[in-house]
């Protein structure tokens, strides 16, 4: 390389000086001194958060990790990968704290990852991706300020699992379907024997005060008769001719039906009679 050189836009350069790290060149036109000084070159790095070789990025990265066979808390083996996005905020703890730092990012990433699914079960890892992806990255932290790096975020790209798997969460999702449509039958036909028994109660006390109301109304009207008659009458005459109406009245009821044999009683003319004398 060059001894004058210019960096790119959001770049780092780190200056060795006899093996040793000597300083961090920032984007613009730089120089090195001849013999006295070299750049540190991370061609390991494979072409990630790096150009040529030399030039460090700063800019935020991307990492997807390989596919890895993880063990869910309920001993179903499923296969995850996720993209980590990160960026270098200390060039010199990241070139020479670490040795290779793309490929460490991957590995703590799909541990982290294992680690987590490890901790709950198949269906919460399907439902809960967003709370699995925050915790993976919060494992993260700690490890990151060590590197020089930051882990801005963590997404969990795909989830496989064997087809047996597959058919028996099929099964499940179809028992849990049968068990909510029978609550909901049985929650639905206790509301209408709830609704039945509401509506009988209230039948039952509307036509309960419709007779009360109606005895009330005849009792009345009985007694205005009776205190009539007795203005007119003895007492022992009005009571006479009260009895006769209820004779009368019951007959009325009994004979109703045509089919019906009807025996008067011994005492029934005898009344008429008493009735008759009296007046």
């Amino acid at each position: 390389m060059a001894l004058i050189y210019t960096i790119p836009q959001n770049h780092v350069v780190l200056i060795k000086r006899f093996g040793k790290h000597s300083r961090v060149q920032r984007d613009g036109l730089r120089f090195k001194l001849p013999f006295i000084e070299s750049i540190k070159k991370v061609y390991e790095w494979e072409g990630v958060a790096n150009k040529n070789g030399y030039f460090i990025e700063l800019s935020e990265q991307q990492t997807d990790t390989p596919p890895r066979q993880c063990q869910t808390q309920d001993n179903v083996t499923i296969d995850a990968n996720a993209s980590i996005y990160w960026r270098i905020t200390d060039p010199v703890k990241a070139l020479y704290d670490i040795d290779i730092l793309p490929k460490s990012i991957a590995d703590i990433a799909l541990n982290a990852l294992r680690s987590n699914i490890g901790k709950i079960k198949l269906d919460q890892v399907l439902s809960e991706r967003q709370n699995l992806n925050q915790r993976i990255a919060a494992q993260l932290v700690e490890t990151a300020s060590k590197w020089g790096v930051t882990f801005t975020r963590v997404e969990i790209q795909e989830i496989n699992y064997s087809s047996e798997t597959a058919e028996a969460m099929m099964q499940e999702m179809t028992a849990e379907r049968r068990k909510r449509a029978l609550i909901a039958e049985a929650d639905g036909e206790a509301s209408a024997k709830v609704t039945r028994a509401n509506a009988e109660a209230n039948a039952t006390l509307i036509r309960a005060q419709a007779q009360a109301e109606a005895m009330k109304i005849i009792a009345d009207a009985e007694s205005t008769y009776i205190s009539r008659l007795k203005e007119n009458t003895s007492s022992e005459i009005a009571g006479q001719i009260i009895l006769s109406q209820k004779y009368i009245d019951g007959m009325k009821i009994i004979s109703n039906n045509a089919g019906d044999k009807v025996f008067l009683p011994n005492s029934f003319q005898g009344m008429f009679e008493i009735s008759t004398n009296n007046k």
